[in-house]
């Protein structure tokens, strides 16, 4: 069985992990975020340095920890896109350079799919057919899914402006938060009442998309509501803004993640990403799901955020499932929609 190196720098997490039919062997991750905090998000050239500088140490790391060496690789994979396109660079510069030197098949991986096979790390083989919400910082989208290494990707739907996670770095923005927002949101939440402020919920009335997403109003919401509060010379209570925000996500998302599986006549769900992290997220997914008699599926939090284990993990499915390897001439792609797993 092939042992697959999986690297991802996508953005500001270089992530390595090895895996061999289906089974996490090691991984290791280093992160630039607290060089992006003081700019209250990721700057690409920052982010791509700190890639240079931590991706050989990292390989060297996650191979530690698999106990395996050079030899023992028998394949890898890489994000090629979407991403910041410096940062992309650096990853996939690397990992033409690897499978170079060790004589092995190049994967190029897009970074959704990686969400998505990174629950299989977790709880098995993904399910013959499935609903897959993808939400994260730049990404919320619902897909249908069959069989992740050979099959077409279909979109269901896709948010039309800002993403889940950056409505939530914005908010967090918006009540002084510190960076990244989504951890941010979910802690001071815990001292609100969802309930507090009637957020409104985006694209839920009788004439929108029934699974559209569009997060940028609902943002909106929250700083006008702050700045009501502030010009009336009132404090803001953080917490009750957090959680009745994150509420309103929360909602949404779920809402219409189960809708979705109704209209596929699918009894799977499955919700990757790091807003999946969310505990809201989490535990009102949970009680939907459960009330709907749809199985739901999260990976742990440590697999929810960007990481090399899921990039391999796809990695992992293309060997098994024999596809051709990428051309080392794979270049990145920093906007690429997700249609397949493997990009070339």
């Amino acid at each position: 069985m092939t042992i697959v190196l999986g690297i991802e720098t996508s953005c500001d997490e270089t992530g390595v992990g090895l895996v061999r039919d289906g089974e996490l062997l090691g991984e290791a991750l280093a992160s630039s975020m607290d060089e992006h905090v003081r700019f209250g998000g990721v700057v690409p050239e920052i982010a791509a340095r700190a890639h240079v500088s931590a991706l050989v140490p990292t390989v060297r790391e996650a191979m530690r920890k698999a106990g395996v060496g050079p030899k023992d690789i028998g394949a890898v994979a890489v994000t090629a896109g979407p991403g910041l396109a410096t940062a992309l660079h650096v990853g996939v510069a690397a990992a033409k350079a690897y499978a170079t030197a060790w004589d092995v098949p190049l994967y190029g991986v897009h970074h959704l799919a990686g969400h998505a096979a990174a629950d299989a790390l977790e709880h098995g083989p993904l399910p013959e057919r499935s609903v897959i919400l993808i939400v994260s910082g730049g990404h919320t989208s619902l897909l249908a899914v069959g069989d992740l290494a050979r099959d077409e990707v279909v979109h269901l739907s896709d948010t039309i402006d800002d993403a889940a996670g950056e409505a939530f770095d914005k908010v967090a923005r918006i009540l002084g938060l510190p960076y990244p927002g989504g951890p941010s949101i979910d802690r001071a939440a815990r001292d609100g009442d969802p309930d507090a402020i009637a957020f409104p919920r985006p694209l839920t009335g009788p004439r929108d998309p029934e699974l559209g997403f569009s997060f940028s109003g609902l943002k909106t919401a929250v700083a006008r509501w702050v700045e009501r509060c502030e010009s009336d010379g009132r404090p803001v209570p953080v917490p009750d803004v957090a959680a009745s925000f994150q509420e309103a996500v929360a909602d949404t998302l779920t809402a219409k993640a189960l809708l979705a599986c109704e209209r596929q006549d699918v009894r799977e769900l499955v919700i990757v990403g790091g807003v999946a992290a969310n505990s809201r997220v989490r535990s009102l997914a949970e009680k939907r799901a459960a009330d709907a008699g749809i199985t739901l599926r999260i990976p742990p939090m440590r697999l929810c955020t960007d990481n090399g284990a899921m990039i391999a993990a796809v990695g992992d499915l293309l060997v098994r499932a024999h596809a051709t390897p990428t051309p080392l001439t794979v270049t990145a792609h920093p906007t690429v929609p997700l249609t397949r797993a493997q990009l070339t």
